[in-house]
């Protein structure tokens, strides 16, 4: 995600990083040499000017289904961003509540493995969402088994199984009781609810006939839009559509980018931060070192 100040208008208004001026300029490109054409033609053999009440009336259209797009895939992107703060919370939480009840020196072994895959489940669920594998990278480290639980078939819940059944360890070496056992598992499993809510918005886009109706509907209020204007503005219809087609194109390539927010565009969830947010929060209050912290890269 891009960090930028919105009161400097002039610190950004010029960018390209993130501005998806990319992503749309093959279609505004064919746009401009289309009403270039248009305009050519017009002038050297017939005359193709057509009335622009119907652009009229399907602009205000095609605006509303715009602001629809705009808006699920924005509400999309939000929940996303809950749901990662929820699982912030939760982890912080679950450390918080384990160190309280763990019973000193005792059971130091099995509280710093239940930090330590806490500090792994964000880790396991980002690269789930973005279908990647993550490898455990901590030469050091007597928990050679984390590798393989970020192999398995979906690392989150392999992480959380094993979450579960380190406090059943310490249940049955007689650190808590079974009501604390439950209310520390409670957490362990809303950290995979919110897994749950993130793979419903990965696994469901936007209705595929909506996406379509909304595309074929601007093509053709772009690529129309020339005979509309030439007979009245000629040469400055060439601007006239760069510019119309910029704003439309531009506002469906918005709602594109942000609707799966889990990725690593450029306007996506900054959830690389955020994971290192709670390895730092859950490590530091055990008492483990910056140099402990667990290293997890991406492969292909």
């Amino acid at each position: 995600m891009i960090q930028y100040d919105p009161h400097k208008w002039l610190d950004h208004f010029f960018d390209v990083r993130g501005s998806l001026v990319k992503e749309i300029s093959g279609r505004l490109l064919a746009a401009v040499v289309w009403s270039v054409a248009v305009v050519w033609v017009d002038g050297r053999w017939m005359d193709l000017g057509i009335s622009s009440l119907i652009h009229q009336l399907v602009g205000f259209a095609l605006g509303l289904l715009l602001v629809f797009r705009t808006n699920a895939s924005y509400d999309r992107f939000w929940e996303g961003r809950k749901l990662w703060g929820g699982m912030v919370n939760e982890c912080r939480n679950l450390v918080r509540l384990a160190l309280v009840h763990f019973e000193g020196d005792r059971d130091r072994d099995l509280l710093l493995r239940l930090t330590r895959l806490t500090a792994l489940f964000p880790y396991s669920a980002m690269h789930q969402l973005r279908g990647t594998q993550a490898r455990y990278e901590k030469a050091e480290s007597d928990h050679e088994d984390f590798d393989r639980l970020l192999k398995a078939q979906h690392a989150p819940l392999a992480v959380a199984t094993e979450m579960t059944t380190v406090l059943r360890r310490a249940h049955e070496r007689g650190a808590f009781g079974e009501m604390v056992l439950n209310s520390l598992d409670q957490n362990v499993q809303l950290l995979m609810g919110y897994v749950g809510g993130c793979e419903r918005i990965r696994k469901t886009p936007l209705p595929f006939a909506y996406v379509v109706h909304l595309r074929r509907a601007l093509f053709v209020y772009c690529f129309t839009l020339p005979f509309a204007l030439v007979n009245t503005f000629w040469w400055g219809t060439v601007l006239d559509v760069l510019v119309v087609s910029y704003v439309f194109f531009g506002i469906e390539e918005i709602g594109v980018e942000i609707e799966g927010p889990f990725g690593t565009d450029d306007n996506d969830l900054p959830l690389e931060d955020i994971c290192v947010t709670i390895e730092h929060n859950v490590l530091s209050l055990v008492g483990l070192e910056a140099g402990e912290r667990e290293v997890l890269a991406r492969e292909g």
